[in-house]
């Protein structure tokens, strides 16, 4: 049952085009399906009967207990990622 969705497209709001289902199944730290698996895909299926059946107890209520962080924050996490980066080549 886990990859029977795996086909449905949608656009991403993180991201700005066009994504499947497999990848916001996935995308997450450590494989875990994206923090707005829910916001994004209500509409077209029960997301949350689907993830309660395809995780575990726990990884269910971790995913729905966290809050996705605001674009600036991730936006700005990046920025810093970047220039660490940078440092660490250059230096």
């Amino acid at each position: 049952m886990a990859n029977s969705r795996d086909h449905l497209e949608k656009r991403c709001p993180k991201l700005g085009s066009v994504i499947a289902f497999s990848y916001c199944r996935t995308c997450g730290e450590d494989a875990s399906p994206c923090g707005k698996i829910f916001d994004c895909w209500w509409e077209d299926f029960d997301i949350t009967t689907y993830l309660k059946e395809t995780l575990t107890e726990h990884a269910f209520n971790k995913l729905a207990d966290s809050r996705p962080k605001p674009k600036l924050a991730s936006i700005l996490e990046l920025i810093e990622e970047a220039k660490k980066r940078m440092n660490e080549q250059n230096g």
